[in-house]
């Protein structure tokens, strides 16, 4: 027996929302031989190659997931990773021309947005209170840090 969700928190709400989405996104995904994490990485890269520790800071996951994300996006042909010539224990990371194509596919297809639109009756106001709960979160932890 499922609860009402009617009466569910929003947090609950929030959180069930991005897991259903996300499993859809994921699929739709797969089918480019991405996950969401190396979407995120490969769109890091759009401005240069980065180290890996930069990679996985910009992308906001762990240094271990990055490595595992980076080894499936270069067995896609999707990045090239080599070492720094100035410090030959770091690693970069750089877009491949396939990566770049497959990315700009993955954008232009625009199926991120379709996947919520479909579900909710304002998507404009749906995405401004998005924006607005991202960055004011952002503030506040970056905050927290300072």
């Amino acid at each position: 027996n499922v609860p009402d969700a009617e009466d569910w928190s929003l947090g609950r709400l929030l959180s069930t929302a991005a897991r259903l989405i996300e499993h859809d996104w994921n699929a739709w995904l797969a089918t480019h031989d991405l996950t969401h994490a190396g979407l995120l990485a490969l769109h890091a890269l759009e401005g240069g190659p980065l180290t890996q520790r930069k990679l996985a800071a910009a992308s906001r996951v762990e240094e271990q997931t990055m490595s595992k994300v980076v080894a499936r996006l270069e067995r896609a042909g999707y990045v090239s990773r080599e070492r720094d010539p100035s410090d030959r224990r770091r690693l970069v990371i750089a877009r491949t021309t396939h990566g770049s194509q497959v990315f700009a596919e993955v954008q232009a297809e625009g199926v991120s947005d379709q996947l919520v639109e479909r579900w909710i009756d304002d998507p404009d106001t749906f995405r401004a209170e998005l924006v607005r709960l991202v960055a004011s979160k952002r503030a506040d932890t970056e905050g927290d840090q300072a």
